[in-house]
């Protein structure tokens, strides 16, 4: 620490999510001393929520399967899962960032492996042409758990608690971070380089308004701390953020269980991880299904088929206020309290007891019916042998749920079955939210910050959502991906000073072939 209590590193990292961890790994390892700003009482960010997929060609899980697969393969295949969801990768897509990621993916899934962290799969997911998909053991939480103790090892300074405020800079060349600690303002100066690390903006209403849409800003981000502080500091010095229109979401999901599901719980070592493994691939799928179940159903979302088949929302009042085909995870934000109700009858209940009708879906994982919420999810799940029953158990005027009802079953079309066939049946709270913003600041391949004339920004890198520089991440297991991919390679950059990598300085985006462009 200076004399005028500036503490000082040779590289400061912003963040203590998946990528500004993985970030700090990396130029530390090179020697450079590290300190690790993280604004929240914990690490973790947008990583340690997650599912836990990455997605990669070229592993030795697809290898032990008998699949062959190759990054080119891969690379042209992202382009599939963008157009899937009206996004077109050729005017849209950064494909320089994209080629980096297909490159790197299977070198950071063996540097995952290699520090303890354990993962079943390949698993498939179409329009990719074999399975790429491999999902983490026991959970999410075991990439910080282990990442965080690598960090550590290596002599990286933790500082939680701890939010960038500022970036000091002298004239172009940002030289460290003003941070709030304790109520208190804080200079941490770094020698080489600072990494803005720390997240996207899903729950900065402005800058959802800003680049998206005003519509947005009143959707509530899945991980509230998500704000937008990296892209704000980026912005602050020069730089620009490209794709800020792209998001994933909004998506209706069922609240959080009241308290935390066993699987949550269960501490993230690798002895537990590797016995799970092995549980996966040995043990009968009815035994592991109620285990299964409990990840299902505390995390992901209802089908939209639900209302295809009958089922109707209702809000807080009792009151069906929009037409459910027509995008109602608009309109839930803008109900009171923002929670919304699935109601159905017991013939579309027990349609949604079995295959193909499910209500929520892992990938790769499991299949989630109305039995298994009824079981697992008792908090959000109520029946009723009657309309006033089940408008007391969800706690909705009783009158007002049976005069909706009464409603719609009178403006059915003919041939369409009415909502009469008791049990009665009820899903929720549902909320609506905003999952990720693909809104990055724009980087060149080494990571760097670029400004408006497209020069790098001194001093400046980004990795994550904060420096994912217009590259579609459509398909799971990319997000995450991506955020330790450009984590490991920001920090390589600020540690050399440079980073180099042949086959990233060989590409430039005019030269991929026009066969990789997808």
């Amino acid at each position: 620490m200076t004399e005028t209590g500036t503490q000082q590193a040779d590289v400061i990292v912003v963040g203590g999510g998946g990528s500004g961890l993985a970030a700090a790994i990396e130029a530390a390892r090179l020697g450079r001393s590290v300190i690790l700003l993280e604004k929240n009482e914990s690490l973790g960010g947008t990583t340690g929520r997650s599912v836990g997929s990455i997605t990669s060609s070229c592993t030795s899980f697809q290898a032990e399967a008998g699949i062959f697969d190759t990054p080119r393969e891969h690379f042209e295949d992202m382009a599939l899962f963008a157009r899937k969801v009206g996004l077109d990768p050729d005017t849209k897509d950064n494909l320089e960032l994209r080629r980096i990621l297909v490159e790197n993916a299977p070198d950071t899934l063996n540097w995952l492996t290699d520090m303890g962290i354990v993962f079943f799969g390949p698993m498939p997911e179409p329009p990719h042409r074999v399975p790429r998909m491999h999902n983490i053991l026991p959970n999410s939480r075991s990439y910080i758990y282990h990442l965080a103790r690598r960090a550590r090892r290596l002599g990286v300074e933790v500082r939680l608690d701890a939010r960038a405020r500022e970036l000091l800079r002298d004239g172009e060349r940002v030289t460290g971070v003003a941070a709030e600690i304790d109520g208190r303002s804080r200079e941490f100066s770094a020698r080489l380089g600072v990494v803005l690390a720390c997240g996207d903006y899903s729950s900065g209403q402005e800058m959802k308004a800003e680049f998206a849409d005003p519509d947005f800003a009143i959707v509530e981000g899945i991980n509230e701390t998500s704000t937008g502080d990296g892209q704000r500091l980026g912005l602050s010095a020069g730089g620009r953020i490209v794709n800020g229109d792209v998001m994933l979401g909004p998506e209706i999901r069922f609240v959080a269980p009241p308290r935390k599901a066993l699987i949550e719980a269960i501490p993230p070592i690798r002895p537990l991880g590797l016995f799970m493994r092995f549980a996966l691939a040995h043990m009968p799928a009815w035994l592991l299904r109620p285990f299964l179940m409990m990840f299902v159903t505390t995390h992901l979302a209802p089908s939209h088929k639900l209302f295809e088949e009958g089922a109707i929302l209702v809000n807080k009042a009792g009151e069906r206020f929009v037409d459910e085909s027509d995008g109602p995870q608009f309109a839930i934000p803008r109900q009171p309290d923002r929670i919304a109700f699935i109601v159905m009858d017991d013939a579309v209940g027990r349609k949604f007891g079995a295959w193909p009708y499910f209500i929520s879906t892992a990938p790769g994982v499991a299949y989630a019916y109305l039995p298994d919420y009824r079981r697992n999810r008792k908090d959000i799940y109520a029946s009723g042998g009657s309309i006033q029953e089940l408008a007391g158990k969800i706690g909705v005027p009783a009158e007002t749920l049976r005069r909706t009802i009464d409603s719609h079953n009178a403006a059915l079309p003919e041939g369409r079955p009415p909502i009469g066939k008791p049990p009665f049946h009820a899903l929720g709270p549902a909320k609506s939210w905003i999952v990720l913003t693909d809104g990055g600041l724009k980087i060149n391949r080494r990571f760097e910050v670029l400004a408006n004339d497209d020069r790098p920004i001194p001093g400046l890198y980004a990795a994550g959502s904060n420096g994912q520089g217009g590259v579609l991440l459509e398909g799971h297991g990319h997000h995450l991906g991506w955020a330790l991919i450009s984590g490991r390679l920001a920090g390589r950059s600020v540690g050399f000073g440079a980073w180099t990598d042949r086959r990233a300085e060989e590409l430039t985006a005019d030269s991929v072939p026009e066969s990789m462009a997808g």
